[in-house]
């Protein structure tokens, strides 16, 4: 019973995202409470503890960290759908510090800084997240920067992995840097 409610629910989203979570399927049939355990720690971010900008830009740094193409995609689309404006999500995509805007930019750098393992540059960016939205707010970042790395690692783990395909941010392509170096 468990495997039909998780498979009804993984068809849900893909349907309502155009996307294909064949992987997700696979690991419902192999071990259902897993599949289920792992899709409640991915649903953990509390995203009103910080800016959904600031949460949008760690989490499609994370995004970009494991994948460039259907991960990116609907990470794309649930930033849309949590009120992110078109043109700042191609700013975050792009890089483009200046056209994300300051909130965005601030999480955008603490997200870089720290899958990077640079310190030096994270932690003083670490306090100003702290200063304006406090402890929680830092979680939330911490958060939505872990969790979007998830999917697209269990994708590829699982031998599901695609190239890079484009990304559409409110129907026109987007440009993007090219993935992120997985941290070692």
């Amino acid at each position: 019973m468990l495997k039909a409610i998780l498979h009804r629910f993984i068809r849900r989203m893909e349907r309502n995202f155009d996307y294909d979570a064949s992987y997700m399927h696979e690991v419902v049939d192999a071990n259902p409470i897993a599949a289920l355990k792992f899709s409640v720690v991915t649903g953990m971010v509390p995203a009103r503890d910080a800016p959904a900008t600031a949460i949008a830009a760690a989490g499609l740094v994370g995004t970009l960290a494991e994948d460039c193409g259907p991960c990116t995609q609907i990470s794309v689309e649930i930033a849309t759908r949590g009120g992110v404006k078109p043109a700042v999500l191609r700013a975050i995509l792009a890089g483009d510090e200046a056209a994300m805007g300051e909130t965005a930019a601030l999480a955008y750098r603490f997200a870089r800084a720290s899958l990077a393992r640079d310190m030096a540059e994270a932690d003083p960016l670490r306090d100003e997240i702290i200063r304006r939205w406090g402890q929680r707010g830092l979680v939330a970042l911490a958060l939505a920067l872990t969790t979007a790395r998830m999917y697209p690692t269990m994708k590829y783990a699982l031998g599901h992995g695609k190239a890079c395909s484009r990304v559409m941010v409110a129907g026109e392509p987007a440009a993007f840097h090219a993935p992120l170096a997985a941290a070692a």
